[in-house]
């Protein structure tokens, strides 16, 4: 498993160096190593970024981990790790308590989902010239969608989709993205609302379509069959619900397109 370092290892050690809560007594079994280690997905704003000027690890992913860790009243450790695949293998492995990701039962296969704690939008970006209007009008036979390869929005679609082709992008690379659209090997790239509104801000000729195809599940992993860790992570989620953490999160680090998700009574899955 390969985690990211360098950026990211700053607000490794901005997170680790807190000291614990007196919330309650600390269970070995749960935190083996004295300390909560968590991962997300690095390159998903969406989970956690890094903040150029606090240096400070900000995003709902950062802030509930350390309310976990609060809750068991332990540190806490973030890294940012490679990817999905990255994020489950730590979380497989051992080599971290907890992960951050997208809910598939595709993965649901490898680690234990908790309930949602977060819809984070998707749609499709275009170029300005484009016919496309909603989202809608993509599942064409005459159109190519680019995705994230192995992303939810991927997964969504492989599912979903009844005409239109997929291609794609290793590492969901954006800049590959804005290739592709402009070479017309694809229509439309899709992923998720808050990425996209950053590309568009950087890139002319762009523009988001104003409705969404997937709100993606955000949801916390643990090792599988670890049900006694799960029920604090589920507990601190309801908790984190109820007053207002989650959306704090989402507000402080001016994320687009991402929800708050309803309570586990009303999610579906």
């Amino acid at each position: 498993m390969k985690f990211i370092l360098s950026a990211c290892a700053i607000g490794i050690a901005i997170l680790g160096a807190a000291a614990p809560a007196k919330s309650q007594t600390r269970e070995p079994n749960l935190t083996p190593k004295g300390i909560l280690r968590a991962t997300y997905i690095a390159s998903n704003p969406v989970q956690a970024f890094l903040d150029p000027e606090s240096k400070e690890l900000r995003g709902p992913a950062a802030e509930l981990a350390r309310a976990i860790a609060r809750k068991l009243g332990v540190p806490v450790n973030v890294q940012g790790a490679q990817g999905v695949p990255g994020v489950i293998d730590s979380v497989k492995n051992g080599e971290a308590d907890i992960g951050f990701v997208a809910y598939d039962p595709v993965r649901a296969v490898d680690v234990d989902f908790s309930q949602t704690y977060a819809l984070a939008q998707n749609t499709y970006v275009v170029l300005d010239a484009s016919p496309l209007k909603k989202s809608n009008e993509v599942d064409k036979a005459d159109i190519t969608i680019g995705v994230g390869e192995r992303d939810a929005g991927d997964f969504y679609l492989t599912r979903t989709l009844k005409n239109a082709k997929l291609l794609r992008n290793p590492g969901g690379d954006l800049d590959v993205a804005v290739k592709q659209l402009q070479a017309g090997e694809i229509q439309a790239y899709a992923a998720n609302r808050q990425r996209l509104t950053a590309l568009v801000a950087r890139v002319s000729g762009l523009r988001i379509l104003p409705d969404n195809f997937y709100g993606v599940e955000q949801a916390v992993i643990v090792k599988k069959g670890n049900k006694a860790l799960l029920d604090v992570v589920q507990k601190q989620i309801d908790e984190a619900r109820t007053s207002g953490l989650i959306a704090g999160a989402i507000k402080r680090a001016n994320l687009a397109g991402v929800d708050v998700a309803p309570p586990r009574s009303q999610q579906k899955r």
